[in-house]
């Protein structure tokens, strides 16, 4: 059972499962993730008697290898999610640490807003509108006074 699921793990990144089987694949996981960060003959048959899939294990070593390789352990990450509804077991979801992109990236900053009533931006943009007609107006009101001067 353990290898059937330590090779969807692999293959998906992310699986869910009880609490307890999610423990217990982590122990059975992460030293075969460990030995294929050295990619020898040997280390590929050790990490192929526990798996039994070829699939599996040239994806192990292909992609997941080369993402975890400069982090010294702790590479499955175990969240609990709560109970099932049938029979009440804890749920959890275990995932590799690499592979999630929610926690790696970090969030914009929002910016503060205040409940406060400030100025209305409609009636400001008025006022400038309506003084340009009164300067109209009164450039031709003082264009009739100097004709009339004249």
């Amino acid at each position: 059972m353990l290898a059937n699921m330590a090779c969807s793990l692999i293959e998906h990144k992310r699986i869910n499962t009880t609490l307890a089987k999610a423990k217990a694949l982590k122990v059975f996981v992460e030293p075969m993730i460990t030995k294929s960060k050295e990619d020898t003959t040997h280390n590929r048959r050790v990490v192929f008697s526990k798996l039994r899939s070829k699939d599996a294990v040239s994806e192990l070593f292909r992609e997941v290898a080369p993402k975890v390789g400069d982090r010294p352990g702790g590479y499955t990450r175990v969240i609990k999610l709560g109970s099932r509804l049938g029979d009440a077991a804890e749920m959890a979801m275990i995932e590799l640490v690499d592979y999630n992109e929610t926690y790696g990236v970090d969030k914009p900053k929002k910016k503060k807003s205040t409940r406060r009533a400030g100025k209305k931006t409609s009636e400001a943009p008025a006022q400038p509108k309506a003084e340009a007609p009164k300067k109209e107006e009164a450039k031709a009101e003082e264009k009739k006074d100097d004709k009339k001067e004249e």
